[in-house]
């Protein structure tokens, strides 16, 4: 009996103590955050239901009703809780590299920039390296990475708000091993640059990228693009393209885009969707039934878009390609020949035959100059080609090759092609995502220098705002299955895009009320408003609509990564 005495304290005190941890636990937040009471759209495109999102680390726990504690709580009663938007056609390579918080993205809800129209950070060789440190402009930076791989991982270490994915530059990989002149490779030249898709796919590419309506990549023939594509289709990737027209032969590119798709086996993406030029306005039903027809076959067509009827891209858009081959230091040494500056002046005034003319979609009135390298011209953002002529007393045509010249650069050009009321028809598609076609800039330091497209700051919120709420071209659950769900499904991404149990917790508070752009293209450097609240990877980015400096993004990889060796 003295021994049962002996114990009993001993027992009690045990019983005392695990009373007490089971007290702690009980207490102890079962979460790191919890978002309360917000309408959530999930991504899946049905109806909106209230409740709450929990998180742990760096992902999603729960959806819906969430009982216990979390280490911090947000309320969302009234505001939209969604996934985090994906930019499909983002040009924020360089300017992650000067400002790594992207701020005029997550101010609008992006948390994955997907890169890679045409030109990829990679590969690229020593001349490659030495050539693109020579034509840097505002932004300078050390190329210190030689594969698209290399590039990603260096950016995630050194630390981005967003996360970050990209193609293989079709582009690229030509320059990479044929130079920048119109050649075509010969059959080991193509083997190396089939091997260089390949070795990309493995670091983690979403696929290939083209962009052919500019030189050099507008010198591969469509069995390049098939044989690149082919590769990449072996590791899961897509096929996504600036096609070679998007104006006067735009059917025939389409039908491009559709062949090869249908000859490498890969998904295929139309980059920013638009009948570019007036007189071309009215091929959308066609365009459209080509897509249908194709998605009918089989075949896994779809398209993104920005939401403006202006485009945004350089003077080289405005010449014939032939008069670039070689580069941007042969194509300038060539615009000092007074025969062949009278030859490309005549080709500029009529809509190009083997070329993409945006100067005559356009008009010089309707082309506002947005960057320049040289200190000297940067007085001229802002003023259209045709104000700059007048101002010089020259023709439009001569001024253009007179400033590719004195700039040393293609010069940033912005050129209004589209209507609005195809604008309004494309973002009802069905198939449709969105991407800003532009870099994520801030309203500071080195972006100031040149000017922006709108869509820079305002893309995703305009959709939003502008064409959600007030226009109501689409639900707001069907929108944000497009900017989520959608766009991550055609890039075979299967743990972002959706807010479920398990993926990572990219996601975004904002007030369907309120959201909506505010960068104008007289005054572009101004950021959208109505994003409250951003989290990447479970980290907040963008709290009460303020930078928290925070750097949480990484390296979102394909399919074919590590697996397609």
């Amino acid at each position: 009996m003295a021994s049962h005495r002996r114990f009993a304290p001993s027992f009690m005190l045990l019983c005392s103590s695990m009373l007490v941890s089971a007290s702690v636990a009980a207490q102890a937040p079962a979460y790191d955050l919890i978002i309360r009471g917000g309408t959530i759209y999930d991504g899946s495109g049905k109806a909106p239901v209230v409740g709450d999102v929990a998180i742990k680390d760096d992902r999603i726990v729960a959806v819906g009703k969430v009982d216990g504690t979390a280490k911090t709580e947000v309320a969302a009663k009234g505001m939209a809780v969604a996934p985090g938007f994906i930019n499909m056609l983002s040009w924020a390579t360089e300017s992650l590299i000067a400002d790594p918080k992207s701020q005029s993205d997550i101010r609008q809800g992006v948390t994955l920039e997907v890169m890679g129209e045409g030109w990829s950070m990679g590969p690229v060789n020593a001349k490659m390296k030495a050539l693109e440190t020579e034509r840097q402009g505002d932004i300078k930076f050390p190329i210190e990475w030689t594969s698209l791989g290399d590039y990603l991982s260096w950016l995630e270490k050194r630390g981005v708000s967003t996360n970050v994915a990209s193609f293989i530059g079709a582009a690229t990989v030509r320059v990479h091993e044929l130079g920048e002149g119109d050649v075509d490779p010969n059959p080991e030249q193509l083997a190396r640059m089939r091997a260089l898709v390949k070795q990309a796919m493995n670091e983690g590419a979403m696929g290939v990228g083209s962009s052919i309506i500019y030189a050099p990549g507008s010198y591969a023939e469509t069995d390049e693009l098939v044989a690149l594509t082919s590769e990449a289709a072996k590791c899961g990737g897509m096929y996504i393209s600036h096609m070679r027209s998007e104006g006067d032969r735009i059917e025939e590119a389409v039908d491009e885009l559709i062949d090869i798709s249908r000859r490498s086996g890969a998904p295929a993406e139309i980059y920013h969707l638009k009948m570019a030029g007036r007189s071309n306005w009215g091929k959308l039903d066609t365009i459209v039934k080509k897509i249908e027809d194709a998605r009918a076959e089989g075949l896994k067509i779809t398209t993104d878009m920005y939401t403006y009827t202006a485009g945004a891209t350089g003077l080289d858009a405005a010449m014939p390609t032939w008069v670039q081959a070689g580069g941007l230091e042969e194509w300038i040494k060539r615009l000092k020949d007074p025969a062949i500056r009278a030859r490309v002046a005549a080709e500029m005034k009529q809509p190009g035959s083997d070329w993409e003319n945006l100067y005559f979609g356009a008009g010089a009135d309707k082309m506002i100059l947005s960057g320049f390298k040289n200190d000297a011209l940067k007085p001229l953002t802002g003023k259209t080609l045709a104000e700059v002529a007048a101002m010089r007393g020259k023709s439009p045509e001569e001024v253009a090759m007179d400033l590719v010249v004195e700039d040393g650069s293609r010069v940033g050009t912005v050129y209004f092609l589209m209507s609005e009321d195809n604008v309004r028809r494309q973002i009802q598609l069905p198939w449709m995502s969105f991407g800003s076609d532009a870099a994520s800039q801030a309203t500071e330091g080195v972006f100031l220098k040149s000017g922006a497209h709108p869509r820079t700051y305002g893309n995703f919120a305009r959709l939003l705002g502008r064409y959600v709420r007030d226009e109501k071209l689409i639900p707001l659950e069907q929108a944000v299955y497009r900017l989520t769900t959608l766009p991550a499904t055609n890039l075979g991404i299967k743990d972002r895009g959706a807010l479920k149990p398990g993926y990572y917790a990219d996601v975004v508070v904002f007030d369907p009320a309120t959201i909506g752009d505010r960068s104008t293209f007289e005054k572009p450097h101004q950021y959208s408003v109505g994003m409250r609240d951003v989290f990447v990877n479970g980290v907040g980015v963008l709290r009460n609509g303020e930078h928290s400096g925070a750097t949480p993004g990484r390296a979102v990889r394909g399919a074919g990564f590590n697996r397609c060796s």
